[in-house]
């Protein structure tokens, strides 16, 4: 126990006499010091000797078989100082929970990563702690760099380091970042089998703290807070939603623009062989098909049925009864090869059009039309508000709304209400609002795929919620947004933090089946903690179902109810091992 336990002590007093008794060492965990706790007072060694041969070796003896006792038996007596008090800032609570996260971490070889590439540095920088406690903190407790450091001791591992290494390891990070993520994928593949036949891939963007705008941070259609600096990620997912790679961009890209760089990355450096692109409307361009077309690679895209994208071919194709097979009472599909004009861009930078074959997959839903419909009913709700007062509605609020307001303009810089006419007085478009009925439940998927089963390229489509639903993890509950790091550097080593703090989730939900949502593993692994009683002995405050099925699935024990603090070290030495 490093020196801790249950030992005789032999104290000389000033008047030359030795006191004898029997005391516990254990480490404080608030100075790292070890201290020491009287369990028995035996009286003078000179007094002794007239009861015992030889009260040292007697006394020492009974202070083995005590410790050997308290390690078998397992039922220790604490004595509490009910007058002890706290000082300012002090906290007897540890988290324990991010052993589960520790277990990925090491499993996937981050630490023996970040090791190798600390001994290169001339500044040391502890790289493999520092990118544990910006993770660990980013899954449980999200928050700024500086707040993490402050919560350093909150875990049982050797986060002694200052908080400028912190700020300093950030562009290292970035510098180290595609050899990173190459490796975990080389280790994700052979540990669970990666299946990259078919990818999914969209783009989304964070609002920055502040209002400047650099060469990457600039102002464009952000889906957060309109007007704020942005910076667009393109993220990339394989077929089992895990994370393969991301890139940033500048704010004001386009998204169709971003999808070439991150596939040409992917290809190129992952080795990968055919994929199928699954992707949004949002890159659904003639740049984007042809790129894949050429590569031997194949793309599944949605694409517009209403509004001026879809052109009346299309919106009657849709609409026509014809060649419609229901499954079920609530889902019809038809589909056609169709042949479409694209556009892209030839040697010299111009517009070339050309024809390409291309299965045209529709189908509808009333499930779908139910919830289009009660979509539009909230906006049109909201274009009534505006409509009788203006002034009550915020400048972030007055999007979607807007389009089925006849008679009314929009300021983009003041985000005022006006009244397009005085003559005029403002409406609700009902024209558009009959249009749009149309084509509720409806949805039009294009492939490259031509003889894919219509069901197959639904299923695959289907499977683009995960990335959906990895970019709502990555801006609720890690907290991404708003980003508060300004350098280039400090940016892309920022969002590396959150790109792994997202695989481990994504990897820790698979490796628990799925039984239980990001969301609820998080809350359960921010709420295991421990709280420290006395001479290293610590109590457990929690455990649940989804802790349960988390210590089944990866092998933790955070059902213990009490716990020393040799064993809470043996376990998180336990989640270093290698498989």
């Amino acid at each position: 126990m490093g020196g801790e336990g249950v030992y005789l002590k032999k104290d000389k007093r000033p008047n030359g006499r030795v006191y004898l008794s029997i005391v516990k060492s254990y480490r404080d965990p608030v100075t790292k010091r070890g201290k020491q706790k009287a369990v028995k007072g035996l009286g003078f060694y000179d007094e002794l000797i007239h009861v015992y041969d030889d009260p040292i070796a007697h006394f020492s003896e009974v202070a083995k078989q005590m410790t050997e006792e308290e390690m078998t038996d397992r039922q220790v007596v604490l004595t509490l100082d009910l007058e002890e008090r706290l000082d300012p800032g002090a906290s007897d609570l540890k988290n324990i929970g991010f052993l589960a996260l520790s277990k990925i971490y090491h499993e996937l070889g981050m630490d023996t990563f970040f090791i190798h590439r600390e001994r290169g540095l001339k500044n040391k920088l502890p790289l493999n702690n520092i990118m544990k406690l910006l993770v660990y903190e980013r899954i449980l407790n999200p928050c700024s760099k500086l707040a993490a450091y402050e919560n350093r001791h909150r875990y049982f591992e050797n986060f002694d380091f200052p908080l400028e290494a912190v700020y300093r390891s950030l562009p290292v990070f970035s510098k180290h970042r595609e050899k990173l993520l190459l490796a975990l994928h080389e280790n994700i593949s052979m540990l669970y089998g990666r299946d990259t036949s078919n990818v999914f891939y969209d783009v989304t963007n964070y609002y920055f703290h502040r209002d400047q705008e650099t060469e990457m941070i600039r102002k464009g259609m952000g889906k957060d807070r309109k007007g704020k600096p942005i910076i667009q990620m393109g993220l990339l997912l394989d077929k089992a939603g895990i994370p393969i790679t991301y890139r940033l961009f500048q704010g004001n890209m386009p998204d169709f623009d971003t999808l070439l760089p991150v596939l040409s990355e992917l290809k190129q450096h992952y080795n990968l062989q055919r994929v199928i692109v699954v992707a949004d409307k949002g890159l659904n361009s003639g740049t984007n098909k042809a790129y894949n077309l050429i590569k031997g690679d194949g793309y599944i895209f949605s694409r517009s049925v209403r509004g001026t994208k879809a052109s009346k071919e299309v919106k009657a194709y849709v609409l026509d009864e014809r060649g419609y097979r229901w499954v079920g009472d609530e889902y019809k599909i038809k589909s056609r090869v169709y042949p479409t004009e694209i556009t892209v861009k030839d040697e010299q930078d111009k517009p070339v059009k050309v024809m390409i074959d291309e299965k045209h997959i529709v189908f509808y839903s009333e499930k779908y039309a139910r919830r289009t419909k009660h979509k539009r009913d909230e906006a049109i709700s909201k274009a009534l508000g505006l409509i009788n007062s203006p002034s009550r509605y915020a400048k972030a609020e007055n999007y979607g709304a807007m389009k089925y307001i006849i008679g009314m303009n929009l300021d983009k810089k003041t985000g005022e209400l006006t009244q397009a006419n005085q003559n005029i007085i403002p409406k609700l478009d009902e024209a558009l609002i009959r249009e749009e009925e149309k084509y509720d439940g409806y949805y039009s998927i294009v492939t490259s795929e031509l003889d894919m089963p219509e069901d197959e390229v639904i299923e695959k489509y289907k499977g683009l919620w995960k990335i959906e639903e990895t970019f709502k993890i990555s801006k609720t509950q890690l907290e991404t947004r708003p980003a508060y790091v300004w350098s280039e550097g400090g940016i892309e080593g920022h969002f590396l933090t959150c790109f792994l703090s997202l695989l481990l989730l994504r990897i820790l939900e698979m490796k628990t089946h799925g039984k239980y949502s990001i969301e609820k593993i998080i809350d359960a692994l921010t709420q295991s903690n421990v709280a420290y009683l006395s001479m290293n002995y610590y109590k457990a405050l929690y455990y649940s179902d989804v802790l349960k099925w988390t210590d089944a699935c990866i092998g933790t024990q955070l059902d213990q109810k009490y716990l020393t603090l040799e064993e809470i070290k043996h376990m998180v030495s336990e989640t270093k091992e290698k498989v």
